[in-house]
């Protein structure tokens, strides 16, 4: 009788998670950052991989998972020798199908103003979607292809740019299997959560509301100091601007929820036919009018500024948010700084 193989070291996390009605469970922190280490350190076989991710998208992560994995991911980030001074890490990977990305303006309103904003994302998972690369490089604004790069695009406009294959390769890969799975994978909430430079504050769009706990939760788990958290327009960290915002906010180990109220009357949500990402600059120099564009830019400018502090309340975050915007330097949008 030939002897029965020992079990794979990363068996024990997949026996978690699909034993079945009764018997599986959730992963505890510390599972999920050791599951999670393995997978990023290639000691798992790629059945392995894929079963896992298909059982915890059937599950739905927790927080207490999520928190695990980020914290494996931040374990294993480079770390540039001199770490950039950043005050908002912005996440953005969903991209849009509905409406142009108009949030692109909004922190570039930010950096304007002072407000030293690192964004990271990535691009192609989905079909059909404009992406913030893209659409960066159509407006003439540099993108930083590896993290090292972004302290100096920083300095030059208080903005950078760095795809999620310049800071986690394996990351990118394993978004990369969404049209081999047909779903999303958990991936999709751990990159936006990984804040690669450290950031005080981060915002985080998602699609689904039932995903403002996991990613409070789990930033609170992790450690992060401020968070704000809210379903934005086409999952991006956008305020849509025809309907009520709840925000869910992490400060200092607090959780809360704020209430933003919708920008207009007007309760109809068109879709943009055409997407032309041209019409981002010409809103900026003020060439076109557009007034759903210009909502959405003021209204997420207003969110990231209460969440940094610069306003006390709703109401004079979006007061704010509109006079910065009013007293833009409209002939600059490339170099924002």
């Amino acid at each position: 009788m030939s002897k029965a193989e020992p079990l794979h070291p990363f068996a024990k996390f997949i026996a978690i998670l699909g034993r079945g009605k009764t018997l599986s469970r959730s992963l505890d922190q510390q599972e999920a950052r050791e599951a999670f280490g393995m997978i990023l350190d290639e000691k798992v076989l790629p059945e392995q991989l894929g079963a896992f991710m298909m059982l915890l998208r059937f599950q739905e992560e927790t927080p207490e998972e999520v928190a695990g994995f980020v914290e494996a991911v931040r374990a294993r980030l480079p770390h540039p020798e001199h770490r950039p001074e950043v005050d908002l890490d912005w996440s953005s990977y969903a991209g849009k199908r509905r409406q142009l990305p108009w949030f692109i303006l909004s922190a570039l309103l930010l950096a304007q103003n002072g407000v030293r904003v690192f964004m990271h994302g990535t691009e192609g998972h989905t079909p059909g979607r404009v992406y913030t690369r893209d659409t960066l490089k159509a407006l003439g604004i540099p993108v930083a292809e590896k993290l090292e790069q972004a302290g100096a695009h920083l300095d030059q406009r208080n903005f950078a740019y760095v795809p999620l294959e310049g800071i986690s390769q394996k990351l990118r890969d394993m978004i990369d299997l969404r049209p081999v799975f047909g779903l999303r994978s958990p991936v999709h909430t751990i990159a936006r959560m990984i804040n690669p430079l450290d950031a005080p504050a981060m915002l985080q769009g998602i699609f689904h509301r039932g995903f403002l706990e996991t990613h409070s939760e789990g930033g609170r788990l992790v450690g992060f100091s401020r968070l704000a958290v809210y379903r934005g327009e086409g999952g991006e960290i956008e305020r849509r601007v025809n309907k009520p915002t709840l925000v869910s906010v992490l400060d200092g180990g607090e959780i809360s929820e704020e209430r933003w109220p919708r920008l207009t009357d007007d309760p109809r949500q068109q879709a943009d036919e055409e997407m032309d990402v041209q019409r981002l600059a010409d809103l900026w120099h003020g060439k076109v009018g557009n007034a759903y564009g210009e909502h959405a830019v003021i209204g997420t400018a207003a969110i990231a500024l209460k969440l940094l502090g610069k306003a006390e309340t709703i109401e004079k975050a979006d007061a704010l948010a509109r006079t910065l915007w009013e007293s833009r330097d409209k002939m600059h949008l490339q170099h924002v700084a």
